[in-house]
Order: C-alpha cells, then structure tokens, then sequence
C-alpha cells in the first residue's frame, strides 16, 4: 500500500518511453519535439515464411511446365527399383533331327506330401515338411526313323498295304513351373537357422523330382500309349486313302 503523501505507483511499470529515457538521463525535453512513434509490430518472420512459400510453388510451376513441354528429360526417383541381368547367352550343345510324331498328350496334376525329420527330435526343433501341387504334362509318340525295311509292303495292285509301326512311347515328363507351386511349408528351428547361415538353393529338388515321378508313373497307368496308337493309326488311314489305297493294316511292334 501507498503511504500517506507518495503517489501510488503500479506493481508492473510499463516500458520506458523515449522522453522517459532522456529525462532520466538529465537532457533537456524539447516540447515541441513530437514524441516517438510506438514501435510497429514487426512482420519479419510471417513476410519471409510468405516469401518462402511463394518460391517454393514457383519452383513447381517452373518444374512441371518444363516436363510437359518436354524442353528438358524426365525426372526420375534417384530411389527407383531397378532390377539388372546379369545372365549369360545361351550356349547351344547339340541338335537332333526329330522324327517323332506326336499323337496324343496328356496333362495331370499331383500333390506331394513330403516330410523329412528324425526319431526322438521334437517337430519344432527339427522337421522339414513341404505340401506341393504339381502339374505337368507327358507326350506319348510314334518315332517313323526307327521303321525299317519292309515295313510299308503295299499289294500288287495298288489296293491295299500293310504297315508295321514300332510302338508307342511316353516321352519325359514336363513339370510347369508356372502351374507348380508349394502349397505349404513348415519347418523346424533348427532347419530355419541353417537356412541362414548356408541356405541351400536346391532343397526343392527332392520335390520336384518326386512330382515328375508321380506324374510319369499316372501317365503309363491312364492309356495314354493306347490312345497314341488309335490316333496314329486314324492318322495314316486318312493320308493312305487319300492316295488311292482302300484297305490299311497297321500293326505294331514291341520296342
């Protein structure tokens, strides 16, 4: 509180003035001198962060104009994937003249269920199990260079001949990789850590070698060769009628 015959004065005084100042200093007070204008509140700060953003967008305009008109290249992203092959030209090692035809094709689809582990190890540990779906297809054909002499022996009169053809035969199975696929995998701790520290890029093969395997053995087993042979056989009946020939006898020999 004030005391008695002093002028209360104010808790916070506020900011000296100018005059305030150059009384305190002992300088005369011109009265005729206008007071000080109170400072402005600066704009600095939200004028540059105007001029800031103003070039920034400029820049863009500028950026996308000259990539639409096409005056300098294409930006690219300096982190884009890239995927580089570094693989070798294919050497040719051999070619063979073909004979074979073809008369029938068949395509099957096999499911292999394959686990490797050992007695008294826990699953968890160490157990390798692969689920595979595996579609492949088997050619069977007639191969004409193995016919000999004397198998075509046509009549004296132009009417008929007999022709002996060698049998059937299942060419190797054809596992399509784009159809193939692992359905499931479950594999131990101990087959994950060696998958880390070695890997093992082939550890597929056992697997595919047991699908072409399967898909060989269903091929023999659906008649596949029979219908190689009805189709060969409706194949050389078309062609030898059409040369004036009106009976056809086609018989085949064991390979």
């Amino acid at each position: 509180m004030a005391r008695d015959g002093e002028t209360p004065q104010s808790e916070f005084p506020g900011y000296p003035t100018a005059d305030t100042l150059r009384t305190r200093s002992g300088d005369p007070v011109d009265p005729d001198t206008p007071p000080a204008d109170p400072p402005r509140s600066g704009g600095g700060p939200a004028r540059g962060l105007l001029w800031v953003l103003g070039a920034a967008a400029l820049v863009v305009v500028v950026l996308l104009g000259t990539q639409v008109t096409g005056i300098f290249p294409e930006f690219r992203n300096p982190f884009a994937k890239e995927q580089t092959d570094r693989s070798q030209p294919p050497l040719l090692k051999s070619i063979q003249d073909l004979s074979r035809y073809v008369a029938a094709e068949g395509n099957f689809q096999v499911v292999v269920d394959l686990q490797n582990d050992r007695d008294n190890v826990p699953e968890f540990l160490l157990n390798q199990r692969t689920l595979f779906v595996g579609a492949g297809s088997v050619e069977a054909y007639v191969d004409f260079g193995k016919i000999g002499e004397g198998a075509v022996v046509p009549s004296a009169d132009g009417k008929s001949v007999e022709i002996k053809l060698p049998a059937p035969q299942l060419g190797e199975t054809n596992l399509d990789m784009d159809k193939s696929y692992v359905f499931a995998e479950e594999r131990g701790l101990f087959n994950r850590i060696g998958d880390l520290v070695k890997g093992d890029p082939n550890r597929q093969q056992q697997v595919y070698r047991m699908a072409e395997e399967r898909i060989t053995t269903a091929a023999r087993d659906s008649g596949l060769a029979k219908r190689a042979e009805e189709n060969t056989r409706k194949m050389l009946e078309g062609l030898l009628r059409s040369l004036g020939y009106e009976k056809i006898t086609i018989t085949y020999t064991a390979p």
